[in-house]
């Protein structure tokens, strides 16, 4: 089905970048959250997080990621993490999930934007200088490039990091995320880089 293998991490950010490079050209870059219904060769038929169908067609040098599960325990200072939170009053930012990204992706898209995983929300890729407990949880302070920002993390908020992936562990029912879609003229979408959830698992960015 693919030359594709499966490579190190240090490969895979060398291959793609991480969040939001453009490989496909020009055009504004999609997400896409889904389920995976059908394969066939290089292309994947998915349920969209909306509903929609949509086609993705991987190139023959697209980079396959899992996602697994991680834990709270790994978000330490000098971890270098991205983090979907929903903006506070306060001015802090309450996590909403956490990525812990291995020590091969640090700076991959550093800094703080807006995020569509919810109205609102945020994504700020940055290294921790600072964990406190606290009654709510963990607060964390990040910082990045431009700045810095207070991460309030709830103990129930779900936190993932990346493992070496293979096109052949993408089947019907397996979850995947696409950070960077490029529309095409026949409709279809081509994906450089697809993040799927292993074991099960659905990656929550």
């Amino acid at each position: 089905m693919s030359k594709t293998k499966k490579l190190p991490l240090a490969a895979l950010v060398v291959a793609s970048g991480v969040w939001g490079s453009l490989a496909f050209g020009q055009s504004s870059p999609l997400r896409i959250r889904g389920t995976i219904e059908e394969v066939d060769g290089s292309a994947l038929q998915v349920k969209s997080r909306d509903g929609s169908g949509v086609k993705i067609v991987l190139p023959n040098d697209a980079v396959v990621v899992g996602v697994v599960k991680s834990s709270l325990a790994e978000v330490k200072p000098g971890s270098y993490i991205g983090v979907a939170a929903m903006p506070q009053p306060d001015g802090s930012q309450r996590a909403l999930e956490i990525h812990v990204f291995p020590e091969a992706m640090r700076g991959a898209g550093e800094g703080h934007r807006a995020w569509d995983l919810r109205p609102q929300s945020t994504m700020t890729n940055a290294q921790v200088e600072q964990t406190v407990a606290s009654v709510d949880g963990k607060v964390l302070t990040v910082k990045y490039k431009d700045g810095e920002k207070k991460i309030v993390v709830p103990p129930d908020t779900p936190v993932v990091t990346y493992a070496p992936g293979d096109r052949s562990e993408l089947k019907p029912g397996v979850k995947i995320f696409v950070n960077a879609g490029q529309k095409q003229p026949d409709g279809t979408v081509a994906a450089a880089r697809l993040n799927f959830g292993k074991d099960g698992l659905t990656p929550p960015m």
